[in-house]
């Protein structure tokens, strides 16, 4: 058995071989626990016949433990300093491959049809940059990718955000873009003193299982989520003043949109947070003909 990376010792020692120095802009915060690493691995449920993605493996913390546990491990790396690195600290594994890229600018589906031809089920699993932690958790999600889910740590904020229920403050359109999608859990709390170097905030571990068909029927998904991210802009304003001040000519549709909202059966003076995943795919499913 190969000397866990994700040590303080370890994690130390690498970076003072290589003279590597935390780049802020790229949010890197790497892991020094491997029961945390262990414990992520585990969540994503991966056996020797599955795959799985990573994004930012740093210098190979938890890109090891996902080798350990899955048939082949595909990650992408933006930061060219960290290549030789990993190739030095993962050299033990023959069942990595590291990408030099960009994840929101790569074309997710080559690289899955390229790297993952013979395996059963794809997860996502990665500790993910906090700056872009929400762009690339719906870039995976809106393109189809055939991936089983994800198990991703992000901050806690956001994670809260994502498993949010109705009625609840955290809850809004990212709980409401991404539970249409998955279904939402968070499944640990990862402390700000596991990582050097410290991030300022608790992160969290989310799960999402993608499921086979949305839970609602709509016209449109993209009207969908237009509607509800025109129901959040404003908490504090009713659903009818946020509508009518963010959807194209609201104000002069005013009439239609309270019509819409009485033939979906919500009170134009509810807030978006009292409004479940159906009441807003009713809604915007009247609220098409109104603007289409």
């Amino acid at each position: 058995m190969n000397k866990d990376i994700a040590t303080p010792i370890r994690t130390k020692e690498i970076m003072n071989k290589y003279g590597f120095s935390f780049k802020k802009s790229l949010g890197q915060n790497f892991l020094i626990d491997p029961n945390i690493l262990h414990n992520i691995v585990s969540h994503a449920e991966l056996t020797k016949e599955d795959g799985a993605i990573e994004i930012g493996p740093g210098i190979g913390a938890l890109t090891e433990h996902l080798a350990r546990a899955a048939k082949k491990v595909t990650a992408f790396e933006i930061d060219q300093r960290l290549l030789p690195i990993l190739a030095d600290t993962l050299s033990p594994y023959d069942n990595v491959k590291i990408l030099h890229s960009d994840v929101l600018k790569a074309d997710v589906h080559q690289v899955i049809e390229e790297e993952f031809q013979d395996v059963k089920n794809l997860m996502v699993v990665a500790n993910l940059p906090y700056y872009v932690t929400t762009p690339i958790i719906l870039k995976l999600l809106t393109e189809g990718l055939p991936i089983k889910g994800m198990v991703v740590m992000l901050q806690k904020e956001v994670a809260d955000r994502i498993a949010a229920k109705p009625g609840t403050k955290n809850y809004g359109s990212l709980s409401i873009a991404i539970q249409y999608y998955t279904e939402a859990s968070t499944v640990m709390i990862v402390p700000k003193t596991v990582f050097i170097p410290q991030p300022n905030v608790d992160s969290a571990v989310i799960k999402l299982v993608k499921r086979d068909k949305p839970p609602v029927d709509v016209i449109s998904e993209d009207f969908f989520f237009t509607v509800t991210r025109a129901s959040f802009a404003q908490r504090r304003k009713t659903i009818i003043n946020n509508l009518t001040s963010q959807l194209p000519e609201g104000k002069a549709k005013k009439e239609a949109i309270i019509a819409a909202l009485e033939r979906a059966e919500i009170d134009p003076s509810r807030r978006g947070e009292s409004l479940s995943i159906p009441d807003f795919a009713r809604l915007a499913n009247e609220l098409y003909q109104v603007f289409h």
